[in-house]
């Protein structure tokens, strides 16, 4: 006995159509008229997104580990100072005495050699590219230790979600945008760190969150966390000796390229996509994105372009900030009965010689350092006087 043929008429005698597995055509079931109609098919998976493999942001990270080492070998401080921190164990490594760099790095002198970000460097001399050279130099290891962590937590969501190449634009603008704000607002001091491009980052994740604002089911819940996060990295930022100026200019950067960058298309055009052949969904939307989404990535792309043309212009003239915005140095540090705004130095050591210079009115002085006032509590009241 052999295999039974299939019969070549479309139909058998029992009225069943008879169609190759290769040719299949949806199922049809009858509707109340008689007539027939495809059966929807079963749904195919569906992922809000495509998971990414998080390369870009953990080469971002040793990249800046790397770069940190390097600005410790080049400034050797047993070389130039006899008060340096770790020397027998560190040796060339060894950091600079707590008194001129407490975040445990190099001197100011190095970072502002390979790369700092410096006001008058950049207008006088030209050196444009500190603005973006800065943002992968750090003072020392707590700042490092910091940053980094932040990175690692955020930055690994978001590549995860949407790619190396969104999160790594993201990353670097992010950052200038932080150069420019401290460069127009912080005159007197050098200024490293990847804080403004970690601020974008999460700029850009509240702007996900309200772009994409109907794909997600615990709205509220998601933005009251998000929110609660930003205000404490913010409320930071007012302590003395940090520059929120680069936090704020970094977030405003992020949270406009968010509505560009991050943007995701609506759930009825990608039903639409996925739909199998032959079976037509019931949806009638056509439109990748909703009017609004579109809306706001014209008006962010917009004030994007306008802000940094702007303020680039600003800075090479050499426009200062607080010039025009008196009250802004409040948003960098704000005077309480526990510390004070007003008394901030810049200080750089070579040697037993003392370099302050006071940041709100730009005096500058040499002190002759020895056992006995070489101290915080000195250096302290010597930029009080140097301040007064």
């Amino acid at each position: 006995m052999g295999r039974t043929p299939i019969a070549s008429s479309p139909e058998s005698e029992f009225g069943i159509k008879v169609q190759p597995h290769s040719a299949a055509r949806p199922r049809l079931s009858p509707d109340k008229y008689g007539g027939r109609y495809p059966q929807p098919p079963p749904p195919r998976p569906y992922h809000l997104s495509k998971k990414w493999f998080p390369w870009l942001v953990p080469t971002i990270i040793i990249v800046n580990i790397v770069l940190f080492i390097i600005a410790m070998y080049i400034n050797n401080c047993p070389a130039h100072s006899d008060n340096c921190v770790g020397v027998a164990t560190l040796g060339r490594f060894a950091f600079q005495s707590t008194h001129e760099n407490p975040l445990l790095g190099p001197s100011a002198a190095t970072l502002l050699n390979i790369g700092a970000l410096e006001v008058h460097k950049v207008v006088e001399e030209h050196q444009v590219w500190r603005i973006v050279s800065c943002m992968w130099l750090h003072a020392g290891m707590f700042h490092i230790l910091a940053n980094m962590l932040s990175l690692l937590f955020v930055g690994i969501r978001l590549e995860q979600e949407f790619g190396f190449a969104r999160i790594g634009l993201l990353y670097l603008i992010s950052g200038i945008g932080g150069s420019l704000s401290s460069s127009l607002f912080v005159r007197t001091t050098i200024s490293v760190g990847a804080s403004g491009a970690l601020f974008g980052l999460l700029g850009a994740m509240l702007s996900e969150l309200l772009v994409n604002w109907t794909i997600y089911e615990n709205k509220l819940e998601s933005l009251l966390s998000l929110l609660l996060i930003i205000l404490i990295n913010m409320a930071v930022g007012i302590l003395p000796h940090v520059d929120n100026f680069a936090h704020l200019g970094g977030f405003a950067t992020g949270f406009l390229l968010g509505f560009v960058l991050l943007i995701r298309p609506q759930f009825a055009w990608i039903n639409r996509r996925n739909s199998p052949a032959g079976y037509i969904a019931t949806s009638s939307s056509k439109s990748k994105y909703k009017a609004y989404q579109c809306v706001l990535l014209i008006v962010s792309a917009i004030l994007l372009t306008t802000g940094f043309t702007v303020g680039l212009a600003l800075l090479l003239r050499g426009v200062d900030g607080n010039d025009h915005c008196p009250w802004c140095h409040y948003l960098s540090c704000v005077p309480t009965p526990l510390w004070t705004c007003e008394a901030r130095c810049a200080s750089s050591q070579y040697g037993n010689e003392l370099n302050l210079t006071c940041m709100q009115n730009q005096k500058s002085k040499y002190y002759e350092l020895d056992s006995s006032n070489n101290s915080t509590s000195q250096i302290q009241r010597f930029c009080a006087e140097l301040c007064s």
